[in-house]
């Protein structure tokens, strides 16, 4: 009943924006720092094989990097995969949108949060009239699929973090939103749960985070759906404070 209420089920619905948690008093965005924000020249050549991946990850263009993590070989996913999964959307995206790893379906297509999580989080993003491609981007920490959709390994999250960070950068988003466990540990360095890293604004590079349920983890939970709600109207919240200058 709670949830056919807030709009939860069968489909979201935007609701008053006075059941989000409360905004804090003041969020200010922070500019990036100049080594993560930065161009580069062509450098892909140099990464795929080199053994000093972390100094030449951060300086790639958008080109040289969607070479490089289809190449990637750094840990033992890249065995096993049919496809990297780079990431998808605006180039330019307000929002990032950040996951755990690729499933099935995600490692089939090459496409992230596709199959009944990706519907749901369509619907989500609808919800606050958003959509994939269109001032979002969706990114996972993980480029390749951990087989039978395993929890990440703490050296596979250690090889294929690099990319993510310089995808924050080339981005430079006006929020990130991350989406279940590893995503918030990984970007906040923390081993913090999920319930109490909701509900506040934290920091990367910078860049105001947001904490959240990942979309698989709702399917198998529906009451934290009204929680993911919250969250996401926190967000739409936060990033219109951020535009105002607040």
């Amino acid at each position: 009943m709670v949830l056919a209420e807030m709009g939860l089920a069968p489909i979201w619905r935007l609701r008053a924006q006075g059941s989000a948690p409360p905004l804090p008093d003041a969020v200010t965005p922070v500019a990036a720092s100049a080594t993560i924000a930065g161009t580069a020249p062509s450098v892909v050549n140099a990464a795929i094989g080199s053994t000093d991946r972390h100094a030449t990850i951060p300086v790639m263009g958008w080109s040289d990097l969607k070479q490089a993590v289809p190449a990637c070989t750094a840990c033992g996913l890249h065995a096993g995969r049919k496809q990297a999964v780079f990431g998808v959307g605006d180039e330019c995206a307000d929002w990032l949108l950040v996951g755990e790893a690729p499933g099935s379906e995600e490692d089939r297509l090459g496409e992230p949060f596709v199959g009944p999580a990706g519907r749901l989080l369509d619907a989500m993003l609808a919800a606050l009239e958003l959509k994939r491609g269109h001032k979002v981007y969706i990114a996972n920490v993980l480029k390749c699929r951990p087989p039978g959709n395993r929890n990440p390994e703490p050296a596979e999250v250690a090889q294929c973090t690099p990319y993510l960070v310089r995808q924050i950068g080339l981005i430079q988003p006006r929020l990130i939103v991350a989406m279940g466990r590893f995503a918030a540990q990984t970007l906040l360095a923390t081993d913090a749960t999920i319930a109490s890293l909701r509900g506040r604004v934290h920091h990367y590079a910078g860049v105001p985070l947001i904490v959240t349920y990942h979309p698989a983890y709702l399917l198998r939970n529906m009451p934290d759906k009204a929680k993911a709600w919250a969250d996401l109207v926190f967000a739409r919240r936060t990033i219109a404070a951020l535009a105002a200058g607040r």
